[in-house]
Order: C-alpha cells, then sequence, then structure tokens
C-alpha cells in the first residue's frame, strides 16, 4: 500500500522497491520486443530502482532543475516509467507525448508547455525538433541512451503550496472543445491516490499484496496506464506488462505468457476478441478480472461466459483521476446494460438537466465529499485558468457527460454534452479536426461529428464545402484526408467525407451541432459520401 505520508510518486516506488526488491516490476514479452527492437524479459524492483537512481543522478550532474518540464515520446517501452520517476525524484514534470501526433499538434504542445528537453525514440527525434523551430522554442531533442545536455534555460514553473504532495508530475494533453487540446496539471497526489483507489477499491477487482500481475495494451501516456495500472503496481508490488498495442490475434497467448491476474481493455478489445473462433483454451489464463470501458452491451454476457471472468466497466476522466470514479465493481451488477455502477463513499454526485435543475438524467457533476472536494481530481488546465473555472463552477466539477440513474443508485451513460468524438479510446476535437481541414487549400468550409462504428465506437465524419464544386469527389476526398494525415493524429483524420453545398448554420452563422449530427447520420449511407477509414493507419503518414 501506498502510505499517507509519501508525497511523491519516485518515493512511494522507492518504498516498494525496498520491500520487495526481488518482485518482478516491468515485464515485455518477446513479441513487444521484437517489435521496438529492446530486450525481453522482467526488470526486478531492485533492477530498476538503480537505474532511476543512475539516471537521476544525470538530470542532477546535467543542472535541470526542480520544476522544469521534460517531454518524453517513448511509445509504451518501459524506459518511459524509468525517465519518469528519475525526473519525478528531481522535481521535474513530464509530458507525456502521443507518438501519433503530428506536426502542427506537436508544435503547439511544444510551444504551450514550455519544455526545457525532450527525450524521444530515435525515428521521431527530427519532427520533435523541426516542431520545436516552429514553435520558436529552444528544446534539445535526444535518445534515451544521449549524453544529457545542459538546460537552455534556468525557468520553472512556479512551486504550488503544500509541498512535494502538490507539486506537478506531469502535465497531459486532452482533447476539449475548444479546439485546442488542453493542459492538465497532475499533481503527485494525483497520482498516488490513483494507486491508493485501486489497492483499496476491493470487490470484484481487489488486489492481494502477493504480487500481482497487470496486463495493458493502452496507451501509457494516457492516464489509464500511467496513473491506474502503473499507480495500482507500485501499491500492491505487482508487475506491469505493456504491450505496443492491442493485437487481436497474439492477445491470449500475451496474456497466457505475461502470467496476467487481471487486465485493462477499451470496448473495442472485447468486440474483436469474440469475433475470433472459440477455443479450447479460451480460458487457459490466470485472470480474475478485466477493468475498463465501453464494452459493447450485446457482447458483454457473452464474453463473461466465454472467456470466465468479469469486465468491470468503470467510469473517469484525466481530470478527475481517482478524485470521481465510478465503477461497477459490486455484485449483483447489470450486465449488458452500459452500467457505470453506484457512486461509493466519499463521493458526490449531482445530475442537472438544460435548465440546470436537479434531474434523473442530465449532465454528470463530480466532487469528493468532505473538506477537501478537489482532492485526486487534476490541479486545473494549464495556462487556462478561464476554462478550470468553467469546469469548476459552483464548486463543482462538471463532466460534460449526460448520465442516467435509476432508484437503486446505478448510473448508465446517456451521452456527450460536450463536443468530443471518441475513437477507439482517444477523445478528438471536432473543432481542431475542422480548424486543420480549412487550411487545406481546395476547402471553403468544413464541419465535424460523430457518426457510430462498430468496433471503434465513434468515426469521424466530415462535412465539406469545396471551393470547386466540379472537382471529383473520390480524388479529392483522398487527397484532403491523406493531407490532414501529416498534420493530425492518424485517428482525428475523417473516416468519412460528405461534400455539400452548405452547412446548417444558424442566422448569426453558428453551426447548428444538433442538426449536423443529424446530417452526418443521413449521409452514411450515402452512395456519394466516400469511406476514408482505409486510409486511417498508424504508418499513414
Amino acid at each position: 500500500m501506498i502510505a499517507p505520508e509519501i508525497a511523491t510518486v519516485h518515493v512511494a516506488f522507492e518504498d516498494t522497491a525496498a520491500r520487495h526488491p526481488d518482485r518482478a516490476f516491468l515485464n515485455v514479452l518477446p513479441e513487444t520486443a521484437e517489435i521496438y527492437g529492446i530486450a525481453a524479459g522482467e526488470t526486478t524492483y531492485a533492477n530498476a530502482a538503480d537505474d532511476v537512481a543512475a539516471l537521476r543522478e544525470r538530470i542532477a550532474a546535467a543542472g535541470y532543475l526542480a520544476g522544469q518540464r521534460v517531454m518524453l515520446l517513448m511509445e509504451n517501452r518501459p524506459a518511459f516509467f524509468l525517465w519518469w520517476l528519475a525526473l519525478n525524484a528531481q522535481g521535474l514534470s513530464v509530458v507525456p507525448v502521443n507518438p501519433d501526433l503530428r506536426a502542427a499538434e506537436l508544435s503547439y504542445m511544444i510551444d504551450h508547455a514550455e519544455p526545457v528537453l525532450a527525450v524521444a525514440i530515435p525515428s521521431r527525434g527530427d519532427d520533435l525538433r523541426a516542431s520545436a523551430q516552429t514553435a520558436g522554442r529552444e528544446m534539445p531533442v535526444i535518445t534515451p541512451d544521449d549524453p544529457l545536455p545542459t538546460p537552455v534555460t534556468t525557468d520553472a514553473i512556479a512551486a504550488r503550496e503544500g509541498g512535494a504532495a502538490d507539486a506537478e508530475a506531469a502535465l497531459l494533453y486532452t482533447s476539449g472543445t475548444t479546439g485546442q487540446p488542453k493542459g492538465c496539471i497532475l499533481t503527485n497526489t494525483y497520482f498516488l491516490d490513483a494507486g491508493r483507489w485501486y489497492a483499496e477499491t476491493g470487490g470484484l477487482c481487489a488486489l492481494s499484496q502477493d504480487g500481482e500481475r497487470m496486463i495493458t495494451p493502452l496507451p501509457i501516456f494516457h492516464m489509464n496506464a500511467m496513473a491506474y495500472s502503473f499507480m495500482a503496481m507500485i501499491a500492491v508490488g505487482g508487475c506491469l506488462t505493456a504491450l505496443d498495442r492491442f493485437h487481436p490475434r497474439s492477445w491470449w497467448a500475451s496474456v497466457r505468457e505475461s502470467r496476467a491476474t487481471c487486465l485493462h481493455y477499451l470496448g473495442v478489445m472485447p468486440s474483436m476478441l469474440m469475433g475470433a473462433e472459440e477455443s479450447a483454451e479460451d480460458r487457459a489464463h490466470n485472470v480474475r478480472f478485466g477493468f475498463g470501458a465501453g464494452v459493447d452491451p450485446k457482447l458483454h454476457a457473452a464474453f463473461e461466459a466465454r472467456f470466465g471472468f468479469p469486465l468491470v466497466e468503470a467510469w473517469a476522466m484525466t481530470e478527475t483521476g481517482a478524485g470521481a470514479v465510478i465503477c461497477a465493481n459490486r455484485e449483483p451488477r447489470r450486465v449488458g446494460e452500459s452500467c457505470l455502477g453506484a457512486p461509493e463513499g466519499g463521493l458526490e454526485v449531482r445530475l442537472l438537466d438544460d435548465a440546470g435543475q436537479e434531474a434523473e438524467q442530465g449532465e454528470l457533476l463530480v466532487r469528493r465529499a468532505g473538506s477537501d472536494p478537489l482532492r485526486g481530481f487534476f490541479a486545473g488546465y494549464f495556462k487556462n485558468t478561464e476554462a478550470t473555472d468553467e469546469a469548476w463552477a459552483g464548486g463543482w466539477f462538471h463532466t460534460g457527460d449526460i448520465v442516467r440513474r435509476e432508484r437503486d443508485g446505478a448510473m448508465f451513460f446517456v451521452d456527450r454534452k460536450k463536443n468530443v468524438i471518441r475513437r477507439s479510446g482517444e477523445n478528438i476535437a471536432a473543432v481542431e479536426v475542422e480548424s486543420t481541414l480549412m487550411r487545406h487549400p481546395a476547402v471553403a468550409s468544413a464541419a465535424v461529428a460523430a457518426v457510430p462504428d462498430a468496433v471503434r465506437g465513434d468515426e469521424v465524419f466530415a462535412c465539406i464545402v469545396p471551393k470547386d464544386a466540379s472537382a471529383d469527389p473520390a480524388a479529392l476526398a483522398q487527397e484532403i484526408t491523406r493531407w490532414c494525415l501529416t498534420q493530425l493524429a492518424y485517428y482525428k483524420a475523417p473516416g468519412f467525407i460528405a461534400f455539400v453545398e452548405a452547412l446548417p448554420l444558424t442566422a448569426t452563422q453558428k453551426l447548428q451541432r444538433g442538426v449536423l449530427k443529424t446530417l452526418a447520420a443521413d449521409l452514411l449511407d450515402d452512395p456519394a459520401t466516400q469511406d476514408l477509414r482505409r486510409l486511417k493507419k498508424r504508418t499513414a503518414a
């Protein structure tokens, strides 16, 4: 367990390493090792502690200061965690980078976060250097094995009251409704409380102190793997196996080889796994539970019956962390009903309708019970106090999610109030995609909406008014999409494009989002709509 007096992520790791030095800490399977070109096998807590200590000495000797930020672009490699622990030990914050981001996104993030250094895999170093130059920021870029340069600046983020526990440990960027991603300030307490929550929640997700082993294919630059998977294993002295990504065909072989006792999932995973032929080895594993969100209700019970363990659905956000988690972790469960479970002690919730009145269906508002309602939440949006204040209006965090509550307290996700597209677990701000499309010389105007996708949840649908109405639609749609893939992460590019004469606008020329959503749904099966989903691949750029 993470003791109450522990104030930083690094101290929590050191404490566990001292108690369980010979236990496995991080595990790399041969498949992942081959993809990344790194060594396969387990790293013990003691070995990791030695590596972190050596790296910490290098950081200190180079002159890096507490309060500075370092970007980490390392995909799902274990080196990410070692660098984070070493930087955390010196009081520096990390800016995890999604490796799918492209030029415009990287330039924005570099300019906004003001990092003093980037540590990246060799194949992305030039991209980061070019993006830093575009942003007008002097930011050295090194590989994990390169010598550390002297910091180009002595600037540091302001220290927060409350000491190390309230110090920034990471700046995570999440898509919002205003176009550009917001930087969520996450403190040491944020991460420590995530580990504590997982270790203490009990129920179907109960973790023992006897050497749990978790496997996750989710990106470690997101809060799920970084805060929950990683910190939970530190809290109980467990071992984390992080795959490079989800591979449906080899998934169960990986689960068996990792000796996983628990796993994390997104809704797309059960759908793909249920599509495979049944096998005598479907239950040949040690998994007690899966923890995640978005399982297809029609497949929920069938998956559990076939593979022999519960899929525990949960709700949380980057902003809420462990401050507000709703989890279907207790029996009896509402399997196959998209039920999030009921809020438990320590969490206060409200549901408000469009008129701001209490209702049994409405926007979910959350806060911690007691004297510290913000505990466990993010500390705010970096350089955006207005958005922070808006999110916390009235002393409650406004989630932007519409939820329904039944008499027994069980909650069910209904829809998103905010205009965010959720594709395979990634949040996509429609405004960000629209602003990118508008920069293409052939586009007069553009608007983006979510349409349902049987595998990925949502897909990006773009309605575009072309400057040349006589242009060949198939060729133009491909040109626009391929260009988007050089500007945005592949998953943000349009999966469908429909060329229209005009967008649905109000009398004051504001986009009618509700009408657009209906239009996109109507056009989805129109033969003239261009299906570009085949172009959306990680290697597209």
